[in-house]
Order: structure tokens, then C-alpha cells, then sequence
């Protein structure tokens, strides 16, 4: 390549921390072009173009993007040089397997830092992340949310991106009634990460362009709550990192990326759901979490899971429904409303696999340890539809919702349901109204 040649970049991704990557490290870096993303994990977001508006004058076209099956052939057909792993909640050998393949394709493989894909506010930043997806982290933000309005600060809530519509509309959203998010045409997956802020009264901002989120956020708010997505590194450089932890599924915080980096750069690792967790795996994630962050605090939460009425689902044929992206790339096998069922002495959990119609039959395929219950996949009307569909198929008494919102007022559900609820406990909100504290009087 001669020397005043442009690198050419392909950044693997899936909706969010791609595009951020791109607009502060690429976008007006003239001695690189991205040439194309990828796009995985999500549904139907490859295909689509990543707009001009966004992309900057270097590209008055737009950059496509593609599927990830497609990185092999499109490293050869662009004469990439380097490809840029831009997304998270992966294990680390299925990290080394892309690696591999861009590797055997003949370009580099990157990993962005911290330091590089950070932005430095104003204001003060608190960031939420974890070491997995599912482990707690809306309770955790709404908590801290409650706690800095209680101190008397405007807070604002910065959203990690799930812009899975139109781009160019979604550069910078702010949600402060129910009727925003009907305006920016939601998704059920965009709708649990803003609803419970503006049940709370809160103000959230999300979309694509975070430099340009940050900036319309200060304007009224005095501290900065980042509430990050999957086990994502904070867009934002934090001055209180608190990272989510979850027993149930202990090890993971040393074999997910980039779980373990959040690890070793959080200030508190609050290690949840510790009430319905063996002890012993308790113990082993507070050892892993010490050796890996000797100077972290460590908080030991409990988030109670409720129902609004117990009596309802004892003795009851009950059909589960959880958060999506917690069963599928979380890889978990049950949430708060399987927990909720066998708590309050559900007779049966229902199968939902033999009623599953178009997507959601794909998803089981697709992730086969989701067994006894149903992810709420809702990635656009079409597989809301299907949801709706597998949910009034089911030979059932009871429909238990664990997922953050009530799906019940953006489906047509032909029986009884009620939704599942989990906050985090009082000792765990004194712990972290705390450091908090300490924080802002710095």
C-alpha cells in the first residue's frame, strides 16, 4: 500500500457501539475510510445504509452495511486493511473466532479502547454497566436516578443507542412522556430502557450521534446518568462507574467482553440479585471481582421480585414472558418472571415453543437453552405482531410479563395477565447513595 494511501476499515458491529466508534474515532480521521459495517445480534438491521448526514462530507453516499456472514468476502472485495470489533456481550473465544476469520482474510483485528471512544462532559457522569446482559442494570439506574433527584439535582438519563429505525431521524431523541416514544415509533426493546425513567418523571436522550446527545442533555441537567446497554463500555467518562454483577451466572465477569473490562475500571461492582442466588456463587463473583479490581467497592444487592396479586398465580398454568436480549445473547434460561412464577406457587409453567409462530419460532431455534419461557421480542411491528400471536396461542391461565414495561398496552393479550416487578433493596440504595455522595462533593 503506498504510504499516502487511506487505511480502509470495516467496523463489525450491531447498532450502536459501531456507529459510535465511527463518529469520534473515524468519521474525520483522513488517513482512514470505512468502507463498510457489519451488523449481528439484532433482527433486520443489516441492509440498510448508515445515512450521509451521520457519515460526515467524507462520504456523501453513506456507508452500507451488511451482514456479518458477508465479513469474509467484504474484507477481499474492499482490500480492507483493518476491521474494527465495535460490539459487546460476547464470549471471549467466539471474540477470537472473528478475530480469526478477519485475520485468515488478510486484515488486522482491532479493539477500540476506553481512552479513544470516550467523550468528557461538563457535568458530572455517573455510568451504569455490567458484566452481562440481564444483570440488573435499569433497577440500578432508576435507583440512582431517584437518588440524585431526592439530592436535588436535574438529572438526565443517557441511553446507550438502539437505533434499529430510520437513522437519519434518530441522530438525537429526547423521551419525556409516553407519547415520545409513539412519536419515534418504538420498539418494545427501546421502549423498556425509557419507559420506567419516564414513569419516574425522569428525562431520557438516546439515538445515534452521542457527542451531540451529551451537549443537548447538559443543557438542563446537572448531573449525567449514563445507563449503559449489554455489557457495553460507558460512551461517556465517568466520575462514578458502578458495574452490575450477576451470581447467577458466576465466571462470567472473566469471560465476556467486555464484561471484565468494565470490571477492572468500575469505582463499585454491585453484585445483584444476591436473595435468590447460591451463596457460594455469591462468593466466587466477589472473588473474581477483587482479584481483578483490588480497589473496587463492592455492594451486595438484592432486587425482590413482586406481583401485584400472588393469589392470581397459585396453582395456575402460567405462561412466562422476559426480557429478549437477557435470554437470547444473555444466555440466561430464566428471569424475574420465572422466579416470580415459583415463587408465588405457579402449578405450571407453560411451554411457549409449541405455539411460537414466524420470528419468535426462529428465535428458539436460534438460542435452544430458552426452554419454559418467552422472549419478548419486539424489534419492529412485524415481530410485535408475532409476539402477540405466540402470547394468545398459548394454552394458559396466566400470562406473568418480567420484562421492564407493561406489555399489555402495546398488545392485544386475550387473558389474564399481570406484570412482574423488581427494585433494588434499601440497603443496597444506601450503599450507592454513598459513593454518590463522596462523588459529587468532589
Amino acid at each position: 500500500m503506498a504510504s499516502n494511501a487511506k487505511t480502509n476499515v470495516i467496523i463489525i458491529g450491531a447498532a450502536g457501539r459501531d456507529f459510535h466508534n465511527f463518529n469520534v474515532v473515524y468519521r474525520n480521521d483522513p488517513s482512514r475510510r470505512v468502507v463498510a459495517f457489519t451488523a449481528a445480534q439484532i433482527p433486520d438491521i443489516a441492509g440498510r445504509t448508515y445515512p450521509p448526514a451521520l457519515a460526515g462530507s467524507a462520504y456523501p453516499d453513506g456507508i452500507p452495511i451488511h451482514k456479518e456472514d458477508e465479513l469474509s468476502d467484504l474484507i477481499k472485495r474492499h482490500s480492507a486493511d483493518e476491521c474494527v470489533m465495535a460490539y459487546s456481550d460476547l464470549a471471549y473465544e467466539d471474540v477470537m473466532h472473528k478475530a480469526a476469520v478477519v485475520n485468515a482474510a488478510g486484515a488486522d483485528f482491532h479493539l477500540l479502547g476506553a481512552r479513544r471512544t470516550m467523550i468528557a462532559s461538563s457535568k458530572p457522569v455517573i455510568a451504569v454497566g455490567a458484566v452481562r446482559t440481564g444483570c440488573g442494570k435499569s433497577q440500578t439506574s432508576r435507583r440512582i436516578v431517584q437518588i440524585l433527584k431526592q439530592m436535588g439535582k436535574r438529572v438526565a438519563a443517557i441511553r446507550h443507542p438502539m437505533p434499529y429505525g430510520d437513522l437519519s431521524k434518530q441522530i438525537c431523541q429526547r423521551f419525556a412522556t409516553l407519547e415520545d416514544m409513539n412519536k419515534h415509533e418504538c420498539t418494545i426493546e427501546e421502549r423498556e430502557e425509557y419507559e420506567p425513567h419516564v414513569a419516574a418523571g425522569g428525562v431520557v436522550f438516546a439515538g445515534v450521534d452521542y457527542e451531540i446527545i451529551l451537549r443537548e442533555a447538559e443543557k438542563e441537567s446537572d448531573v449525567i446518568l449514563w445507563d449503559g446497554g449489554n455489557n457495553d463500555m460507558p460512551f461517556y467518562k465517568p466520575d462514578l462507574f458502578v458495574v452490575v454483577a450477576d451470581p447467577h451466572r458466576p465466571g462470567h465477569e472473566l469471560r465476556y467482553y467486555p464484561g471484565e473490562t468494565n470490571v477492572r475500571m468500575a469505582d463499585v461492582v454491585l453484585i445483584n440479585k444476591v436473595q435468590t442466588a447460591d451463596p457460594k456463587n455469591v462468593d466466587t463473583v466477589e472473588r473474581n471481582v477483587r482479584a481483578l479490581n483490588p480497589g473496587a467497592r463492592i455492594i451486595r444487592a438484592s432486587s425482590p421480585v413482586t406481583v401485584d396479586d400472588p393469589k392470581a398465580v397459585a396453582g395456575k398454568r402460567v405462561l412466562v414472558v422476559e426480557d429478549g436480549p437477557t435470554l437470547t445473547h444473555g444466555e440466561m434460561t430464566y428471569g424475574a418472571g420465572h422466579v416470580a412464577a415459583k415463587a408465588n406457587g405457579a402449578g405450571t409453567i407453560v411451554d411457549p415453543r409449541p405455539y411460537a409462530v414466524g420470528t419468535i419460532k426462529a428465535t428458539f431455534a436460534k438460542y435452544p437453552h430458552v426452554k419454559e419461557i418467552l422472549p419478548a421480542m419486539g424489534y419492529g411491528k412485524k415481530q410485535m405482531g408475532e409476539l402477540e400471536k405466540t402470547i394468545n396461542a398459548a394454552d394458559c391461565d396466566l400470562v406473568l410479563i418480567g420484562t421492564p414495561i407493561d406489555l399489555g398496552r402495546l398488545l392485544k393479550i386475550n387473558k389474564p395477565h399481570q406484570r412482574v416487578r423488581y427494585e433494588l433493596d434499601d440497603a443496597s440504595t444506601a450503599a450507592l447513595k454513598k459513593e454518590i455522595t463522596a462523588v459529587l462533593a468532589r
